[in-house]
């Protein structure tokens, strides 16, 4: 909780720092450390430090940050086992690393070679390998109404569990920004009409979904302990002052059968045939590019909607 005197900082910045820290000092001894030093310092941490500033990070980002440095330290290492310079290296070298990698290594090294090629460190002209996508099978939409009718069942699990099922399966939420939610969030209106700040505006929580929402409100767990006797989350976790974990809300979800990853992708696909894609991005939350990039996928008609005053 902050006291109002210093800003709040986030956990998971504050990890990537000292570790990058710690990293870049135990390679003091490398010829390629002024190399590493500037990726991860006007890069990464860039990077995180905007991102940071819209939105808490998730504990991935720890992982995924780290891999993506060590990624780009074992590559240069391949290139001095091979005498290559990294900025002569051709077209050539980048297939060779790339047929003798694994894929997930291919996808982590992937922000390094296009932060080397945008700075000039590596040649602009190279083509980088198209990196293969591993989707999991899609959510229909018949099938996405079929889960929400089941997690709105009372015998389907605890409310907890339910409430949060649906905001994954409603609004597209992830785990690690459902456990961000706090009692201010939820708003009960005077004329019976619930809403939800997940963006900016509120956005409209329909019935039965309004009903199960404020019941998770009313019947919070973990409010047991002294510590957690003041905690505004939503979803309160068992230390004190802190939400539940976010990996913690996911596997309480997934129990219920909902798969995450496909259950939010289909909603966002279902919400952005609704209305335009930057309106869903301002009012759920996510970047602008993300809904229409799934607005174009899905054959959305609103990239010809004429933005202007239509309540006339």
């Amino acid at each position: 909780m902050s006291c109002g005197l210093l800003p709040e900082v986030d956990k998971h910045l504050l990890h990537v720092e000292s570790w990058l820290q710690r990293r870049l000092a135990e390679l003091a001894d490398q010829d390629h450390l002024p190399v590493l030093q500037r990726f991860a310092t006007w890069h990464q941490l860039l990077e995180l430090r905007e991102r940071a500033a819209y939105r808490p990070l998730a504990a991935s980002t720890v992982v995924h940050t780290t891999q993506e440095f060590n990624r780009a330290h074992e590559f240069l290492l391949w290139l001095m086992q091979r005498h290559r310079a990294l900025d002569r290296l051709g077209q050539d070298g980048v297939d060779l690393c790339h047929a003798t990698h694994k894929p997930h290594e291919h996808r982590s090294l992937r922000a390094f070679l296009a932060w080397a090629m945008r700075t000039g460190r590596m040649p602009r002209r190279l083509r980088l390998p198209r990196l293969n996508r591993v989707e999991g099978r899609p959510l229909t939409q018949h099938r996405r109404l079929e889960l929400l009718r089941r997690v709105l069942d009372e015998a389907a699990g605890p409310v907890r569990s339910r409430a949060a099922a649906c905001l994954m399966l409603l609004y597209a939420q992830p785990a690690n920004r459902i456990v961000r939610l706090t009692l201010d969030d939820i708003v009960h209106q005077a004329d019976g009409q619930v809403l939800i700040r997940l963006g900016d505006p509120p956005t409209p929580v329909p019935a039965p979904f309004s009903d199960l929402l404020l019941r998770a409100r009313a019947e919070r767990t973990n409010m047991n302990t002294a510590a957690n006797a003041d905690a505004q989350w939503l979803f309160p976790g068992r230390g004190a002052g802190q939400p539940l974990h976010h990996r913690s809300l996911a596997d309480v979800i997934r129990d219920l059968g909902i798969p995450g990853r496909a259950a939010r992708t289909a909603a966002l696909r279902q919400l952005v045939l609704q209305a335009p894609a930057p309106v869903i991005a301002q009012a759920l939350g996510f970047h602008h590019k993300t809904t229409t990039r799934l607005a174009s996928e899905a054959g959305g008609t609103w990239s010809r909607y004429a933005p202007n005053d239509h309540t006339q």
